[in-house]
């Protein structure tokens, strides 16, 4: 007679941490279809930009949009570093990884509310609760099943509970005025970034693999790119329709903007060089700023192209910055994340400096186009320079 697996033993298997050196280690299907649902919540709060540009909002858009942001970001990269050191693929890990999707996007389904005169968080508190309280029984598991961190993961969820708790709270107090909501949520957000810093340090670091990390990293940031790419279809669009060289101009110049990012992002340098917690802690908080202004590209050539077709009455200069600054921000959150450990010379310095020429750009009428050829000519640069650095021995650390 022979032996027959429990049928338990897929259901639901112990949390064991994985191995941070284990080879070969790549995103499993299901963080791709997670990455997918969150690139919706995404999407979402792209397009709410977009028309706060145009409708001459953009102040209140930009504050709308980096608070939504921070709630889907946040959500998708604690679940990615946890998946990084836990994941054990069973039937309650993956049902449990469904519903933080379904509360991402019961998130996305709110995010439009949230750019409103009286913006109503009602919607996304509630997914993002879903998508906390998920997390919560996840660190349980990890909390039982690896005694060595017990510490760090009863730690963890301990603060995910607390932060929920405010969380809850906030929608209580509802309805408030938009400056106090405003204030009451950046309390929350310091909330929810001290956990880690807080956690890690208990016991024995979470074991994420630092390789299966930065592959994440990257696969989220080609995906939010994709929505730069939209837009420049949307534009080619317009042309179908009614043919104007302005915007054959934007969906050119949303070409090279995009693969200009993206050369920049997977430069042959070393994203993540070291496991120490300070260094791993600002790579991993330091790219809410590349993927929330990656998105934010897309939404500023969106708030073009309605400006060229006349859907829109703000200024063309207005959109030439709304794809200007994010730009000059993804470059500098570049540097800051990592060309500041991983370069020696002028290459350190070089995506700070044509993201500020890209700034300048607009102001003395090269408009779109200047823009386009600096962030093209920030990652020539950068590289070229970067490899004739590395090829004369001066390899940055």
């Amino acid at each position: 007679m022979t032996n027959q697996a429990s049928p338990i033993a897929g259901f639901l298997r112990p949390l064991h941490s994985r191995d941070p050196d284990e080879h070969h280690r790549v995103a499993t299907s299901l963080e791709l279809l997670f990455d997918l649902v969150s690139v919706i919540a995404i999407a979402s709060a792209a397009a709410g930009l977009h028309h706060a540009i145009a409708e001459n909002h953009a102040a209140q858009g930009v504050i709308t949009f980096a608070m939504a942001f921070f709630a889907i970001w946040w959500a998708w990269m604690n679940f990615t570093w946890f998946a990084s050191a836990y994941d054990n693929d069973d039937v309650v890990y993956r049902l449990l990884t469904m519903v933080i999707m379904g509360g991402s996007l019961t998130m996305a389904a709110g995010i439009p509310a949230l750019f409103t005169e009286e913006p109503d968080f009602t919607m996304v508190i509630f997914g993002y609760v879903i998508m906390r309280i998920a997390m919560i029984v996840l660190w349980l598991r990890a909390a039982y099943h690896d005694p060595n961190r017990r510490r760090t993961a009863l730690a963890y969820a301990a603060g995910i509970f607390i932060a929920q708790l405010y969380w809850v709270a906030f929608l209580a107090v509802q309805p408030v005025s938009t400056g106090t909501a405003y204030a009451m949520f950046v309390i929350g957000a310091i909330l929810e970034i001290a956990v880690p810093a807080i956690a890690e340090p208990l016991s024995a670091n979470t074991p994420w693999h630092r390789h299966h990390i930065i592959e994440r990293y990257g696969l989220l940031n080609i995906i939010v790119l994709g929505e730069t790419l939209l837009s420049g279809s949307m534009a080619l669009r317009q042309v179908a329709g009614h043919f104007d060289i302005m915007l054959v101009y934007t969906a050119l110049s949303a070409l090279v903007i995009v693969f200009a990012l993206w050369w920049a992002y997977f430069a042959r340098q070393e994203h993540l060089g070291s496991r120490k917690l300070s260094r791993s802690l600002l790579w991993g908080y330091g790219h809410f700023f590349i993927f929330a202004s990656g998105a934010a590209v897309g939404a500023g050539f969106a708030a073009l192209v309605d400006i060229i077709t006349h859907h829109s009455e703000v200024p063309l200069l207005v959109g030439d910055y709304a794809v200007a600054i994010p730009v000059a921000i993804y470059y500098a959150s570049l540097w800051f994340v990592r060309d500041r450990f991983a370069c020696n010379g002028f290459s350190r310095y070089a995506l700070l400096i044509f993201g500020l020429l890209g700034l300048v750009a607009p102001a003395i009428g090269l408009g779109l186009e200047g823009i386009a050829a600096t962030t093209a000519l920030g990652v020539i640069v950068r590289n070229s320079l970067a490899a004739h650095e590395e090829s004369g021995g001066h390899i940055g650390h």
